[in-house]
This record gives C-alpha cells, structure tokens and sequence, in this order.
C-alpha cells in the first residue's frame, strides 16, 4: 500500500478546506440570486431572462467550483497510489490558485463580461471566501510566477501530468486512439484543412475498425458497449490530433443514442449494427435558419400519404456531414396546428450517398455548402426538402410528437462528447505551443524562457487538466445512469473556453508566424471557436445550467 507524503497531506487538506469554502460562497451566490429571480417557488422566466448576467454568473461560479473538486479528487486518487509528483501537485496549487481568485474577485464569462461580486450585491461573501486560511494559502502558495515557471520546467524537462484512469481497458483506449490519431491523422490534417477536404474514405474505414462509431452502441448490435467515459477519451484523443476527426463520430453517437433509447425493435436491428460498423453515417438534421438553440420554433413538416409514407418539407442549416451520409434523424413538426415542443417528431430518414459531382443525389432533397473557417473535414450544409419520401415505419419509436423528448435525452452526452473534444482542441494548442516555445529563439535563448511564456504554457496545461477532470466526473455520472445535465453543461461550458483560450494564447506564442496559414495554430484558432456556439452557445449553456441549480433548491 502507497502512503502519501506529509506535504501532499497537508496540499490536500489545504484543497478541500478550500473547495469547503468555494461552496458556501456559491451556496450564498445562489441564495442572492433566488432571492431576484425565484417567486412561489418557481423560477420566473421573465426575470431570468431580464437578469442574465446574475444568473450566467451563478452557472460560472457553479463550474469553478465543481472544476477545483474535480481535480482536488484527481490529485487525491494520484495521491493514494503514490502518483502525485511534482508536476501534478503544481498544478493542483496553480489551478486551486487562479480559479479561487476569479470566484472572490471576477469571473470572465467572455473576453470582455468579467463578472464581480460587488456588482450583484455579494461583496461580504466574497470577503469571507477571500478570508479564508486554506484560500489565503493559495493565494500565496498557489498561482505565483516561480511555481508556474516550475511547471514548465518541469515539462520542458520529460515530465508528464498523469493521465491514467487506473482502468487497464480505458488506458488502452488512450494508448491505441493516441497512437492512430498521431500516426493516420495529424500528419495530414493541416493539409486536409486548407484543401477543404472530407477526412479520406480510407481513413473513415479505418476509424470504423477501431469501433469509433460504436463505442456506446450495446455489443448485441456490433458495439462496443463501453460508455460515456470511453466515448470521451476516444473523441479527446481523435481531437487532438484533428477536431474532425473527433467530430466525426459525434453524429453516430447520437443516431445510436436515440435509436438505443427510444427505437422501436425493428429499428434498432436495422440501423444500430450498420452505425457501429460505420456502414451507416449518420447526420443530425434538426437546426433551422433563425432558429438556432430555440427547437421549439421548428417549422419543417412531415405529412402522412395514405399509403403511409412520410413527406418532409422544410428548411435546416448547419448540418454536418451532410452529404456523405446515408441516414439522416430529421427534426420535423408532425402536428398541425400545435405549438413550441408539441406536435415534434423524429425521424430515420434513409439518403442516398452523395459525391463531389452530385452532392445530394435523392429526389426531394437538395443543398447548399456553408463555407466556414474551420471545423472542416466534414463540411456544413443548408438543406431544403421538398416532400422528401420517408418510410412509413421510420418515425422514432413509432410515436408522434416525442422527438424533443428523445432529443433531449441525448444532450447529455452530446455535451459530455463536445466537452470532450474541446479538451483535445486544447491539448493540440497547448502542444503547439510548447513545440513552438522550445524551437523559437530570441535574443539568444529558446522563448520559453522569458516568463511571459512560459507563464501562458503553464495556464493552458493547468486549465486543460482541470476541464479534462471536470468532463470525466459527468461521463462517470452519466455511466452510472445518474441525471448529469447540469454536470454535462458545466463540462461544456467550461471546456470550450479552455480550448478557445489556449488557441488564442498558442497563436500568440508564435507570433507572427501564428497569423500565416501554413502553421497549424492557424487551424487550431479556426476550430476552437466554435466550441462556444454549437451544442449550446455558451450563453444557452450558462442560462440552462442556472436554471437548472436554481430548481434544485426548490
């Protein structure tokens, strides 16, 4: 049996007594905000709407502080088996450090929003957190220029921050999607994105070998049954070496999702073995121009001929993958006359594959590219139906009007696996940097040297560890069948601003050079943007989680 050392005792007792302290500050934070917002017992949508910045702020606050439990468990087990060295205790301190400073001081929800607690009537609970021994401690101890420089030199010198799961199938999982996304991927990704090409059909059948599509697919299907948590490494590890590679197996996550869920028995046998396979590609057809987050204002249509067969019409944008597909779950209002969530319906509606010369092949169907900065490989489309057939038997479930509710029980993971995909972005960003930082010299030294550098180096790898940590807690919870929505959002909400940030900070690190297309930030800068808008832009996300803390306390 390993024993943990007197300073690491003493760094975790420190820890919790801090993450104590952060929680009865949040616990005020979110008494202030019910007080505003709460009336009978229920949350008035009207003043949510009009105290925005109030309640998004509670949703940060909310994630820091899951964010320091996290990883104040992370160090805890490293601690127990005798694995909490140098490099991880550093960043338990630099992470505990800057996240307690921006719930006492300021939390920066955007670039330019920097939420203080004067301003929504918190400054005595504020002064009682910054009073606090343990966050004093870390204060002082905590997120200070010679443990970061400590880190990095840590780093620079082979060491790692530990990674493992101490589950031999889960590191196995690391070590194969690493090892193909840094050997099949990465190499060409760069290439592939400024070509603006589709991720190669030969690499898609490789991906589909190694069980990408299948991964929470039941083994009774061709699956691998493996979870939430296995999802997140694989889709963090594909990422790293290219989002779009990482992003092409969310659409089969979902398809598998709500087919495992809510499919009817002949719909699962049809569908869920040629998904895992990766025989069926899947898309998600539900966003509509002007609607964006609000699926309650869904206007396409699905009537019913008197032979059965649905016909689909109406308008959608930003699908993904659009064209290579073969099946599509199509958002559609099959109730005439009913309004916001009632009356929607989901739908399996099968598509011919298309090609470059003709991209959308079946009749009904057509479609438009949406040119984007980043995030290619897969390619964006609008898409516009005109009494596109359906099978009869396609309706999910074989039920009207349950598709927002079988949508919904999907965005836990779709969140879990966007978070997870945001934290490869961030690696990516951190390891360019880093490569970038030892390579560069100025002034007669490698550029990591001045503090400026590796100050931003040590920030990206602390914050990419604690939002990994914070995403792995939802996929555990959502593995053990416990509701994670809140948990899922926070994963999100805080991993995308990670990958966003060390994006920006990489690109900075290399300068000029940073701006020129043919360096890899480049790219990386263009993909990590759109973390913060799809599944939920993040200001969706921070209103769903408050509402969410909100109710709970009722």
């Amino acid at each position: 049996m390993c024993t943990m050392s007197h300073s690491s005792q003493a760094l975790l007792a420190s820890a919790a007594d801090a993450v104590t302290a952060a929680r009865a500050y949040v616990h005020e934070f979110a008494r202030c905000v019910a007080t505003e917002l709460v009336d009978g017992g229920r949350i008035d949508p009207r003043r949510a709407d009009n105290q925005q910045r109030r309640l998004h702020g509670l949703s940060w606050a909310a994630t820091l502080v899951e964010t320091l439990a996290a990883t104040l468990d992370w160090a805890s087990r490293l601690a127990a088996s005798g694995r909490l060295g140098e490099a991880e205790a550093l960043v338990l301190r630099i992470g505990l450090g800057e996240y307690l400073a921006q719930l006492a001081f300021g939390i920066p929800m955007s670039q330019n929003e920097v939420l203080r607690p004067s301003e929504i009537g918190l400054h005595g609970p504020a002064a009682v957190l910054a009073a606090d021994a343990s966050f004093q401690y870390f204060q002082a101890e905590g997120n200070n220029p010679a443990n970061r420089r400590a880190l990095i030199d840590a780093i620079v010198a082979g060491a790692t921050v530990d990674e493992r799961l101490d589950d031999e199938t889960l590191d196995m999982v690391r070590d194969q999607f690493r090892r193909f996304g840094a050997e099949r991927v990465a190499p060409h990704a760069h290439d592939w994105h400024l070509a603006d090409q589709l991720i190669p059909d030969d690499v898609v059948g490789e991906m589909a070998e190694l069980g990408v599509f299948g991964v929470c697919i039941d083994p009774e299907y061709g699956g691998l049954g493996l979870g939430k948590l296995a999802m997140a490494i694989v889709s963090e590890e594909l990422s790293r070496a290219w989002i779009a590679a990482g992003s092409l197996g969310t659409r089969s996550e979902i398809a598998g999702e709500l087919i495992s869920l809510a499919g009817t028995s002949e719909q699962k046998r049809r569908f869920l073995p040629g998904i895992a396979s990766g025989k069926i590609l899947p898309t998600a057809v539900f966003t509509e121009p002007d609607t964006g987050s609000d699926l309650a204002a869904v206007r396409t249509r699905a009537s019913r001929d008197a032979d059965g067969t649905w016909r689909i019409s109406g308008n959608k944008t930003w699908i993904t993958h659009a064209s290579r597909s073969d099946l599509m779950t199509v958002l559609a209002r099959t109730a005439e006359g009913a309004r916001g969530y009632e009356g929607l319906s989901m739908f399996l509606a099968a598509k011919a594959r298309g090609t470059e010369a003709d991209p959308f092949p079946s009749d009904g169907l057509d479609g438009g590219e949406i040119h984007v900065l980043g995030y290619r490989g897969m390619r964006e489309y609008e898409l516009s139906f005109e009494n596109f057939a359906v099978l009869g038997d396609s309706l999910l479930g074989g039920e009207e009007g349950r598709g927002f509710k079988q949508l919904m029980q999907t965005f836990e993971g779709a969140r879990i696996q966007t978070a997870a995909r945001a934290i490869g972005v961030a690696w990516k960003a951190f390891d360019l940097g880093l490569r970038y930082a030892l390579e560069r010299r100025q002034f007669g030294r490698q550029i990591v040297e001045f503090p400026r550098v590796h100050d931003k180096l040590a920030m990206m790898l602390t914050e990419t560890v604690m939002a990994r940590e914070l995403t792995y807690v939802a996929a555990r919870e959502k593995d053990k069948g416990h509701r994670c929505d809140i948990e899922a959002g926070m994963a999100k909400l805080l991993a995308a601003r990670v990958a966003w940030g060390n994006a920006d900070t990489s690109l900075q690190i290399h300068g000029g050079n940073g701006y020129a297309l043919e360096f890899e930030i480049s790219r990386v800068l263009c993909d990590a943007r759109i973390l913060n808008i799809f599944e939920g832009a993040a200001e969706i996300q921070a209103h769903v989680i408050g509402r969410g803390l909100l109710a709970r306390r009722q």
